[in-house]
């Protein structure tokens, strides 16, 4: 590996395919190679580490975790595969932990560097794809979601994300299918139906006659 330039590494990786020479020109000028020892981790979920990840070889799994130690397997990134670029785009915490599977080496792009590649930010372009990371976090949240909570805790969890803020409350304010939210959470409609009467009757959450719906206390989302 030592004995390629930044240069042709950047080449070989089809996320920098379509660039123009002096594009890759500057992406090569400004990154450095490194490599991670088998367990080692390449980002933390919940923690922001202000770089692009490129696998050269080896491999590493994209993975996420609850409270117990139990961990969902998402992916397995191998050569040509990138991490850290949802974070770099909206600024927003890794949404996985990245850890090596074996000895890998990487290309490493700092964030001013990976800017330069952006399209402008008032660019129809940039809108779309910001728009596609909060759908891939999403899509994350509910993988996590079904391999690692109850219904219970599944139901507490979409709650609390189509709500919004409303004079010191969580409001929800259509009305709450309970058919919906089964497909949703991947449960029945019976038992979906049981997890809301059981918040209602504790007082966590309280439907209005028009339907919508208040929580008056963050349900507690147990693994």
């Amino acid at each position: 590996m030592s004995m390629l330039s930044n240069l042709d590494l950047i080449r070989r990786v089809p996320l920098f395919s379509l660039l123009t020479h002096d594009q890759a020109r500057q992406v090569a000028d400004g990154v450095i190679k490194r490599r991670f020892r088998r367990g080692e981790i390449v980002v933390e979920q919940g923690r922001k580490s202000n770089a692009l990840f490129i696998l050269l070889n080896g491999r590493a799994r994209v993975l996420t975790a609850d409270n117990k130690g139990r961990e969902v397997i998402l992916a397995v990134l191998e050569a040509g595969d990138y991490v850290g670029e949802m974070s770099l785009i909206d600024n927003e915490p890794h949404s996985a932990t990245v850890r090596a599977e074996v000895q890998t080496d990487m290309l490493v792009l700092g964030r001013q560097e990976f800017s330069r590649c952006l399209p402008d930010s008032s660019t129809l372009a940039y809108s779309v794809m910001h728009g596609l990371v909060k759908r891939l976090r999403a899509a994350d949240r509910q993988i996590e979601s079904l391999a690692l909570l109850d219904v219970y805790g599944r139901v507490a969890r979409t709650l609390m994300e189509i709500s919004e803020e409303a004079d010191g409350l969580r409001v929800i304010r259509s009305k709450v299918s309970r058919q919906d939210m089964a497909k949703i959470v991947g449960a029945s409609r019976e038992m979906v139906s049981r997890v809301m009467k059981d918040l209602e009757e504790r007082g966590v959450i309280e439907t209005q006659e028009d339907g919508s719906l208040i929580i008056r206390q963050q349900p507690v989302v147990e693994r």
